[in-house]
């Protein structure tokens, strides 16, 4: 017989209480669904072995998800590293839109916002169709800081100390201008990038006032504590659990939320650190599984997800709410090396590359959708997918309209999920995502045309890397085109051997780019009422 946790116990009868407190609140029906998108980071397409028959460890409430949901086996990243990919989450765009290119992620104070005044985001596009919206854990878009003079503050750690809190909040670009009426962040990867801080609900509680040192941390010499970088922290800043607390947080908003307005929706993001570097699983995840302190952080991402899949099943939402489980890129370079190396376990999934790569698997993530009754179980799909479409999904289900200038990237994919779709029809007739340096890689049915020559992100010519470098089949050629069909390791560039189809390609990108969309005009949204029962 399974053992139930105190905390767990505890926690059960007071969600149980609440509703009781709420009257007929378990009864409600309301006709939107709500909504909860965990979105992990670094997360890679052979991270769950739900993906990953060959995984080293076992990842049982994704499965579960998956199981009971649909899961997307050609599901992409906008880009290859956290930030741009964030913003593609929230704006329904590639970063390019933003920034005319590319664009970095964040370290120090650093911004303005990827997001921009006037970008409709997912979050205010759902309080318009009357959601109550929350966001926990990692931002990374992108703050304005000012210091004592007014003047905004750029990138770099020692700048964190020149903030004036007084001045720079609350945060003219922080969630709660952008779509979150509840919001709980740290402004960059909550255990890498300082400023090490938690801004709640636009302001910042603490400050930051004194310099981390990466020998505060457990196990200091541990190698899978690298890329925690040094620099200014808030007394009382949590690193090993983090994504605890950020659960915690999640969980409290869900709980209120359901005891205050249960007639009304919510929309929650959970944004975890994992599995970000440094790998630092809290306490009692360690040991918990054999393919060390990595396998031992997956398998603490896995567990919240079954915490919040009890939460909601113990509040009596379990049938009125869609879960949404994305990755922000693929895993981090030394984190395939070292998993495969000790313990047989590939985090790409057989694909070629990993995070900052324009290779398959530096963008190839897990997507899986889970809604009882809404979502026919058991589904495994090859539609092809990007972060991007949440936005038109979620827009589509809720029966907003959107206009032209927004989500200009993001396709519906809520017919596929539903089941109304024929599989053998495509939604995407193309599919755009950017590489580290913000180079550009465009699919068309199994043909991917990369507009860079190499990786677009990691070196291959040195360091831990080296052994994982593949003969360049045409080194001379600018860019590199693979079909996918025949060769789904990348591995044969056809640059010049299809001349037609790569120039069919280069001038599909051109006009994607000057176009300024990817996404056809005048969507028309699906309607949660037309979904089958």
């Amino acid at each position: 017989m399974k053992k139930t946790s105190p905390y767990r116990y505890l926690a059960g009868v007071w969600t149980m209480l609440l509703i009781l407190c709420a009257g007929a609140a378990s009864g409600v029906s309301q006709s939107l669904p709500n909504i909860i998108i965990i979105y992990a980071d670094d997360l890679g397409y052979g991270d769950l072995s739900c993906y990953n028959p060959a995984s080293a460890y076992q990842t049982p409430h994704l499965d579960r998800m998956a199981q009971e949901g649909i899961r997307f086996t050609d599901a992409h990243s906008p880009s290859t590293i956290c930030s741009p990919s964030r913003y593609g989450l929230f704006s329904g765009q590639q970063i390019f839109r933003s920034t005319g290119r590319g664009g970095g992620a964040f370290e120090g104070p650093g911004g303005p916002s990827y997001l921009k005044p006037g970008t409709l985001t997912l979050g205010e596009m759902l309080i318009q169709k009357g959601y109550h919206t929350g966001i926990f854990g990692k931002w990374h878009v992108g703050l304005t800081w000012l210091d004592k003079s007014g003047h905004r503050l750029g990138g770099g750690f020692e700048n964190s100390l020149l903030i004036d809190y007084r001045k720079s909040t609350p945060l003219v670009d922080g969630p709660n201008m952008r779509g979150f009426q509840t919001s709980f962040v740290t402004p960059n990867c909550p255990t890498t990038d300082p400023l090490y801080i938690y801004i709640d609900n636009g302001m910042v509680p603490v400050p930051a006032n004194y310099r981390h040192k990466r020998t505060q941390l457990p196990n200091p010499g541990g190698k899978w504590r690298w890329d925690n970088d040094e620099g200014w922290a808030a007394p009382g800043y949590e690193f090993v659990k983090a994504d605890l607390l950020f659960y915690e947080k999640t969980r409290k908003f869900i709980v209120n939320h359901r005891a205050s307005t249960p007639h009304k929706p919510f929309f929650a993001v959970l944004s975890t650190q994992i599995c970000h570097a440094p790998v630092l699983p809290a306490p009692e995840f360690n040991e918990k599984t054999k393919a060390g302190p990595r396998g031992d952080f997956v398998h603490a991402l896995d567990d919240l997800v079954g915490r919040v899949l009890e939460l909601i099943d113990d509040l009596g939402m379990d049938e009125d709410t869609l879960i949404l489980f994305n990755s922000d890129n693929g895993p981090e370079t030394m984190h395939v090396a070292w998993m495969r190396e000790d313990h047989a376990h590939d985090p790409s999934g057989g694909w070629r590359g990993v995070k900052r790569d324009g290779w398959e698997g530096g963008h190839r993530v897990p997507f899986i959708a889970r809604w009882p009754g809404r979502i026919p179980a058991g589904q495994s799909s090859d539609q092809m997918t990007n972060t991007t479409d949440i936005f038109a999904t979620l827009a589509s289900l809720v029966g907003f309209q959107l206009p032209d200038d927004a989500a200009r990237d993001s396709f519906d994919m809520l017919p596929v999920m539903v089941g109304t779709q024929d599989p053998d029809q495509a939604i995407r007739p193309h599919l755009l995502t950017q590489s580290f340096r913000g180079e550009f890689q465009i699919r068309q049915g199994h043909w991917k045309y990369l507009d860079h020559p190499g990786s677009g992100g990691n070196n291959y010519d040195q360091g831990v890397m080296k052994k994982y470098a593949l003969p360049m089949s045409e080194p001379e050629a600018p860019g590199q085109l693979y079909d996918l069909a025949v060769d789904p390791g990348e591995t044969t560039n056809l640059y010049f051997k299809e001349t037609e189809k790569r120039k069919a390609l280069q001038a599909l990108l051109k006009e994607l780019k000057e176009s300024g969309r990817s996404a056809p005009r005048g969507r028309i949204p699906m309607g949660v009422e037309s979904i089958p029962l």
